[in-house]
């Protein structure tokens, strides 16, 4: 473990010295790329602002928001789905017509629907993430041994327990590992949508750079984001373990 961070470090050590050197030598012209200390600079400027702080807090949270209420529709849905052939049969056409759109594309019509306040940008996050949850939960009910569930029956349980004692623990590491997955791209979806039609938030911060010619600023705000993913997906691994505890000894 401590070997694997070193060599991390190191490697991130050389990608920034070679980056100061290639923008410092002048390999690469400051107007494409700039100086990792210039990058530096404006990030403890919006740091001290407060306003890469905001951009953080406001982005985080209309991420949350619409990715727990996607997972709230998705998830039992998806696990109806996977138990029950007419559910499926009923839903499979609308999954196959959403899941090419991408999330920009609900953008005008969120618009037109809830106008640019924070709903907006809600909607679109659970827009651009319930079907993918959906995909994951389903193909994760569907791995589940339908030996173990056969047992279950033959054992004398009832529909009830083989849902809860069989089907959802069997199932919760592939929907847990698909949500993970969706987290990230919750992201993407609220970044669109802060770059279309927002004030605040790290998609905005990053737009505003664009906007006033602040490359230094853009690269503050991609940083923001993959660092507040990072951690969320460090939080996830760590509720992960708490509920799956029989999965440690295969990590």
């Amino acid at each position: 473990m401590i070997l694997r961070a070193a060599i991390g470090l190191v490697s991130v050590a050389a990608f920034l010295l070679l980056w100061h050197v290639a923008t410092t030598a002048g390999w690469v012209s400051g107007v494409f790329l700039p100086a990792p200390g210039l990058v530096a600079k404006v990030g403890l400027d919006l740091i001290r602002d407060g306003e890469l702080w905001t951009a953080i807090w406001v982005s985080s949270g209309r991420v949350f928001a619409g990715f727990f209420l996607a997972g709230a529709v998705a998830i039992p849905l998806g696990v109806v789905m996977g138990v029950w052939w007419p559910a499926k049969a009923i839903v499979d056409p609308f999954v196959s017509l959403l899941r090419p759109l991408p999330s920009i594309t609900w953008i005008p019509l969120t618009i037109l629907w809830l106008g640019i306040g924070e709903q907006q940008k809600i909607a679109i996050v659970f827009l651009g993430s319930w079907i993918y949850i959906l995909v994951y939960t389903l193909a994760a009910v569907k791995r589940v041994d339908p030996l173990l569930i056969r047992a279950a029956r033959n054992l004398g349980a009832s529909d009830l327990s083989v849902m809860t004692r069989v089907i959802l623990p069997g199932a919760l590491p592939g929907i847990l590992s698909g949500m993970k997955i969706t987290l990230a791209i919750s992201w993407s979806c609220v970044l669109s949508a802060e770059m279309v039609a927002a004030q605040t938030g790290l998609g905005a911060l990053i737009w505003q750079g664009k906007d006033w010619g602040n490359l230094p600023q853009v690269l503050v705000g991609m940083v923001g984001i993959s660092i507040t993913v990072l951690i969320a997906d460090a939080v996830a691994d760590r509720i992960e373990r708490l509920l799956l505890p029989w999965e440690r000894h295969r990590r």
